[in-house]
């Protein structure tokens, strides 16, 4: 069983908060704020597979679900991060059916994949002492493949076909990059970009999830079909929380 897919399936809209920062204790604490659903970010962020276990293990000993993006769509990698326990995967740039199917094979044992065998040797089997593994692996793994080129939106169907990726997820800043917009998601191309992009995923039936943008707050966007919400991030959380507290003390002592 996976987590994430048995709360969307209860049509639930679920929000998660992206960890930059590599920290177990920042994961622990998250889930103890409130946030049942965390993402690890291992493209941008500095956390090796060790850090990423740690934080993993923080968050599901709290009570709480462990998202992981990976840095890149790399079957070794993916191999590892499997391996480790982890049950829900984002991939970056899946532009074609090509890279969706590499995604999907990497994620899974064969007959359906290529995934590499050494199930007892791992977090995921506890070490061997869950025996039936191997038979219950494909329903753990829970894989989501981000849209974030131009030139994956005439794919996407073909994308969404593609057995073993159930979520697409919209990087609305890389996609707008792709037409010279970088950071000027406020744009009326860029916006284009991205709700041509919502229009196709729904068309095809996947879940779908995306961050925010200027134009629509987090309940417009679930209106719009997103099934997963990426909201603030540690650092983002704690420089707004730094700078707040600075101003209030110099405001005080000069």
């Amino acid at each position: 069983m996976n987590w994430l897919r048995e709360q969307l399936k209860t049509g639930r809209c679920v929000r998660c908060i992206w960890l930059e920062l590599a920290s177990p204790a920042l994961a622990e604490a998250a889930v103890w704020a409130g946030w049942d659903c965390v993402l690890i970010d291992n493209e941008h962020g500095p956390a090796d597979l060790e850090a990423t276990v740690n934080m993993v293990r923080a968050v599901e000993a709290a009570g709480g679900h462990a998202v992981v993006r990976v840095p890149w769509n790399d079957q070794v990698y993916l191999k590892r991060i499997l391996e480790l326990g982890i049950k829900s995967l984002m991939i970056p740039m899946i532009c074609d059916k090509a890279s969706a199917e590499a995604a999907a094979a990497a994620t899974h044992y064969p007959p359906t994949g290529t995934r590499g065998y050494a199930a007892p040797c791992g977090r995921a089997s506890h070490y061997g002492a869950k025996t039936d593994y191997l038979k219950t692996s494909d329903e753990e793994v829970f894989v989501i493949g981000q849209i974030e080129h131009k030139d994956a939106l005439p794919n996407i169907a073909e994308i969404a076909e593609v057995d073993g990726i159930e979520m697409l997820f919209i990087g609305p800043n890389d996609l707008a990059g792709t037409i010279g917009l970088l950071e000027q998601l406020g744009e009326d191309d860029a916006e284009a970009l991205a709700a041509e992009a919502e229009e196709k995923i729904k068309a095809a039936g996947k879940y779908m999830g995306t961050v925010k943008r200027p134009r629509w707050s987090f309940a417009e966007l679930k209106g719009r079909g997103h099934n997963f919400l990426a909201g603030p991030g540690d650092i983002g959380l704690f420089m707004e929380a730094a700078k707040a507290a600075n101003e209030e003390m110099k405001n005080e002592v000069g």
